[in-house]
């Protein structure tokens, strides 16, 4: 049965909105620095080859860094690219005083160590907070990364926003990816949560995420996660974003989430929509990152 739109309990957090309000705190920041200083954050956005989702994600960062004032400078480069030639364009970015943040959008072709890469960027400009110094930062107690990575980061923003707490609650992450699972379960343990990771060899999963009062979704498995296996009132944030075939739709496909939506917003509390909901949290995210690492530099 379709949920109507009177037996529908679930907040629907609306993700669209609250980056587009992140974004307007950050474009007046931006502007402070530039009137205060002369000087406006800039990321650099490097893009290797041309996989089609890779260059429609990069041409949206560039995109909005464009309208909150943040200079991107575009580096392009061919497939064939060599490793040693990537690092050292790395190296020359590290170096430009511009520059306050570099992103390498991933994945690299298969000829390229993605680990390698990542380390060469330096710790101060790594506003995707992948390289393993802020990670490992991160997982300490008490010791702060200079940047969290942005989707964890928009994860939480969008809890904290919706007036979720988090301090003593059941969270269970789904998902145990370097970009996603890990450092949001890492984040959530530093709110105090008690958290539990769910992955691919865990035993009875649906008895696990059932318990939690925040469900946080990235497995990456279309619509994994049904409605009878949440619990009434939690808070549902579903990172994943899958294509599946819908032959009414002009492109022969629409994006879901790892949660069932319909199902889950008769029971949640909180729920946050695929596409509209992570998503735009995750770029800007990324430019709340650019201008605090500008600011690092330029209010020295």
């Amino acid at each position: 049965m379709m949920a109507t739109p009177s037996d529908r309990k679930a907040t629907i957090i609306d993700g669209k909105a609250v980056a587009q309000t992140i974004r307007s705190e950050i474009a007046a920041e931006v502007r402070l620095l530039s009137e205060k200083y002369g000087k406006v954050p800039g990321l650099a956005v490097v893009i290797v080859g041309c996989r089609k989702d890779s260059q429609s994600y990069v041409s949206m960062k560039r995109k909005a860094c464009a309208e909150v004032g943040i200079k991107s400078f575009d580096i392009d480069l061919p497939e064939q690219v060599s490793e040693a030639e990537l690092i050292s364009k790395v190296h020359e970015l590290n170096a430009m005083p511009d520059v306050h943040g570099i992103l390498v959008q991933l994945p690299l072709p298969k000829h390229i160590n993605e680990e390698k890469v990542l380390g060469e960027i330096s710790l101060e400009k790594d506003v995707d907070g992948f390289h393993p110094l802020n990670i490992g930062k991160l997982a300490m107690k008490g010791r702060e990364p200079l940047f969290l990575p942005c989707t964890p980061k928009g994860c939480l923003e969008l809890l904290s926003r919706s007036g979720i707490s988090i301090k003593g609650k059941r969270a269970v992450v789904v998902g145990r990816s370097n970009i996603v699972g890990l450092p949001v379960s890492l984040l959530l343990l530093k709110a105090d949560a008690t958290v539990t990771t769910v992955h691919s060899h865990t035993k009875d999963p649906e008895k696990i995420i059932r318990e939690a009062d925040i469900i946080i979704a990235a497995a990456g498995q279309a619509m994994m996660i049904k409605g009878s296996w949440i619990k009434p009132g939690a808070a549902v944030i579903d990172v994943g974003t899958n294509a599946i075939d819908d032959p009414t739709k002009k492109a022969g496909y629409r994006l879901v989430g790892d949660v069932d939506y319909q199902e889950a917003c008769k029971v949640a509390g909180w729920i946050t929509p695929v596409p509209g909901g992570v998503g735009p949290m995750t770029v800007a995210m990324l430019l709340k990152n650019t201008l605090d690492g500008a600011k690092r530099v330029i209010e020295q």
